[in-house]
């Protein structure tokens, strides 16, 4: 996921199911990660009752997808702007 000396294990569910990510980043930073898939999966399963759980999380995906690239394109606007 990001920078860092060393691997570590970290056990996190997400929307009911448990897994175990392998990774460089902090145990804490990997729990906030799962949890916003998580909490943005409940919240779709809010709107959508009844999607699948792989339908639910493509949705998930796309919209944080959508809010990062949103959050990428005013980041870049405002460093044009500083210019």
């Amino acid at each position: 996921m990001g920078e860092g000396t060393g691997k570590s294990r970290t056990i996190v569910t997400i929307y009911g199911q448990q897994y175990t990510i392998v990774g460089q980043e902090s145990p804490d930073h990997v729990k906030e990660v799962a949890g916003l898939v998580n909490d943005k999966m409940k919240e779709i399963k809010g709107k959508n009752p009844y999607l699948d759980t792989g339908k639910l999380a493509v949705l998930a995906a796309l919209n944080i997808g959508d809010e990062l690239v949103k959050l990428k394109e005013k980041h870049n606007n405002q460093e044009k702007d500083g210019e």
